[in-house]
């Protein structure tokens, strides 16, 4: 079964205290001790995100490794991909870590691993690459509508909650013509089984996801994984 998580914020790099999201990200893969990677390409492949991710996962029983594009320690990058279970995407320029990908074939990589039931999971930049469209602030001038790899179909906004400017903005491109799509708050991400919306869970009490259109936004109640 191919599956995707995207969250509209939290985990590791925000939630360092909490690690219910992280612990989900892992529970999704049925090995005991899966093996998991960190692209942090979005950011640079910034070595201060990298050691977060592998401060974060220290804690939980899985194998730690993570991929830069900037600095790679191999040139079988396909190679390595596939023999993840788990492969997680951090945010930051979500055009920079797109063009990024393509130049050195990491898109086509991450669609066999998904074919291949590699669970695929990141956070904002990390969330919506994984749908048809996405809503970024990576051209660096507010936000606009981002072509993504369209593993899921629609569009996705994370941080709905975190950023005043998300809500009115993801309307505005909807009005525009952008694909209806999901919305998450910080602390919630949505769960897809083979490419079928599953649940939403968080890992704050309060928040929440939201199904959008140009026209309609409802409320998706995640479970709370507390």
């Amino acid at each position: 079964m191919k599956k995707i998580f995207a969250m509209g914020g939290g985990g590791f790099s925000m939630e360092p205290d909490n690690p219910l999201l992280d612990e989900y990200v892992l529970s999704l893969c049925e090995k005991e001790k899966p093996k998991i990677c960190f692209l942090g390409t979005a950011s640079g492949d910034a070595v201060s995100y990298i050691e977060k991710f592998h401060e974060g996962f220290k804690k939980h029983n899985c194998t730690r490794g993570h991929l830069s594009l900037f600095k790679p320690f191999t040139s079988n990058i396909k190679s390595f991909l596939l023999k993840q279970d788990i492969i997680y995407v951090g945010g930051g320029n979500t055009r920079n870590m797109l063009t990024l990908w393509k130049e050195w074939g990491v898109d086509k990589i991450l669609r066999e691993a998904y074919e291949n039931g590699t669970v695929l999971t990141g956070l904002s930049a990390g969330a919506i690459c994984w749908y048809e469209e996405g809503v970024t602030d990576s051209s660096g001038v507010g936000l606009g509508k981002l072509d993504c790899l369209g593993f899921l179909k629609g569009s996705s906004c994370p941080h709905y909650d975190g950023e005043e400017n998300r809500r009115p903005e993801y309307k505005r491109l909807l009005n525009e013509g952008m694909k209806p799509g999901i919305a998450c708050d910080d602390s919630v991400g949505v769960l897809y089984e083979d490419e079928v919306f599953v649940e939403a869970v968080t890992s704050v009490e309060g928040k929440a996801a939201y199904k959008v259109s140009a026209d309609l936004e409802e409320k998706i109640q995640p479970r709370s994984l507390k």
